[in-house]
């Protein structure tokens, strides 16, 4: 068994491709997929993370997970309430049980659930690998969505003061 997991946060209809379409999403959805038969090749696990709030019920259309991801019957699942999927779920515990101390991290949203997740990683120990291409989110403030997945691939590619090695590769280079 692998020490190094998948991680495949919030990519949910209704978070990408609700009334609004998230940024590359079609190309996200091939760069997460490519990860997904990676991470299986290499007996990994891969782990999807599904957020529910007020305006995301659980059990609704929007909360369900992308019908164009390859999942599998024996892929966990992790609940949130919060950005980070460390807050308040059995994340941490699960990684724990199966000795995983590296983390490949993709999902939505860029700036807000996927950063949230890899900075709590980080501190807690675990080596992240950010799938370049493998995150999306959609155009917030005065930045497109592509600006933003930009902007934050390079942010975290600069991001020297961590205690492990914060890597930033696309897909095919996993």
């Amino acid at each position: 068994m692998s020490d190094t997991a998948l991680l495949i946060i919030d990519v949910q209809v209704g978070v990408v491709d609700g009334e609004m379409r998230a940024a590359r999403l079609d190309a996200v959805l091939d760069s997460l997929n490519l990860a997904i038969a990676k991470a299986r090749g290499s007996d990994m696990p891969v782990i999807f993370i599904q957020h529910e709030e007020d305006d995301l019920p659980r059990g609704s259309g929007a909360w369900q997970l992308h019908p164009q991801l390859a999942r599998q019957d024996g892929d966990a699942v992790v609940h949130k309430r919060y950005g980070d999927s460390f807050c308040d779920t059995d994340l941490a515990r699960l990684l724990s049980a199966r000795g995983i101390a590296k983390l490949w991290i993709g999902g939505a949203a860029t700036d807000f659930c996927v950063d949230s997740t890899l900075r709590n990683a980080v501190s807690r120990g675990y080596q992240v690998t950010v799938i370049a291409d493998g995150h999306t989110t959609l155009s917030a403030f005065a930045l497109s969505g592509e600006q933003v997945i930009d902007h934050f691939n390079a942010i975290w590619q600069a991001s020297s003061a961590t205690p492990l090695p914060l890597r930033v590769l696309p897909a095919a280079e996993l």
